[in-house]
């Protein structure tokens, strides 16, 4: 079991990226494969998340891997973790943050953003607020059930998650997919496993780095 938390240098954008140019977003290296939450091993739906970023936003992108592609829920800040969705959680700095950005869509594009404190990293002390609705932001989501796939992605300002708008020098984050086959059993997928079973993402130390230069 790698315990090891990992790091990436993120690319720029040569200007503000369109979410569903598929083209553009070739141009940056996948995040490959997802591990199971435990950190047992890779998940059997696989997900390749990209990432970059310019002075205005970090842009991120999922494409999933799907035998059954579903979803009900069909409002902004409804419970779509309960279904299937992607997830990014953030924070600007370098140290484990006990605040932090939430921000999950659907296949269906059904976006859920939330503010997050976690003093302690239990489920007990975090306290959620799913009221925030984080300004300037972007989403999207596509699926294709005829080849089984499906992709979400997000532009995240900077503006919304920093205190002075500017690019940070590091993040902590994690990247994150629930995928729910209605036949089978759940798999929770990170780029950093959280070493929790039952899977918990809600674990901040345990969050990688990404790194931002000129």
């Amino acid at each position: 079991m790698n315990q090891t938390l990992p790091k990436i240098q993120v690319a720029r954008a040569s200007k503000a990226l369109a979410l569903d140019d598929a083209n553009a977003w070739q141009a940056f290296a996948a995040i490959t494969p997802l591990a199971l939450a435990d950190g047992s091993g890779p998940a059997r739906q696989q997900t390749r998340v990209r990432v970059c970023f310019d002075d205005r936003a970090l842009y991120v992108r999922f494409d999933c891997d799907d035998r059954d592609i579903w979803g009900t829920y069909t409002q902004r800040d409804e419970p779509i973790y309960d279904e299937e969705a992607v997830e990014v959680f953030i924070a600007p700095g370098a140290a484990a943050p006990i605040q932090y950005f939430e921000f999950q869509v659907s296949p269906n594009g059904i976006l859920f953003d939330a503010t997050i404190y976690n003093p302690a990293s239990t489920r007990a002390d975090l306290k959620m607020d799913a009221s925030w609705q984080c300004p300037g932001l972007r989403w999207m989501a596509r699926r294709d059930d005829a080849h089984n796939v499906w992709w979400g992605a997000f532009a995240i300002p900077w503006s919304s998650i920093t205190a002075d708008s500017r690019t940070p020098s590091v993040c902590r984050a994690n990247f994150y997919r629930i995928e729910r086959p209605r036949d089978a059993e759940t798999e929770y997928s990170c780029w950093s496993p959280t070493l929790t079973d039952p899977a918990d993402f809600h674990k901040p130390a345990r969050f990688g780095w990404l790194e931002f230069g000129a």
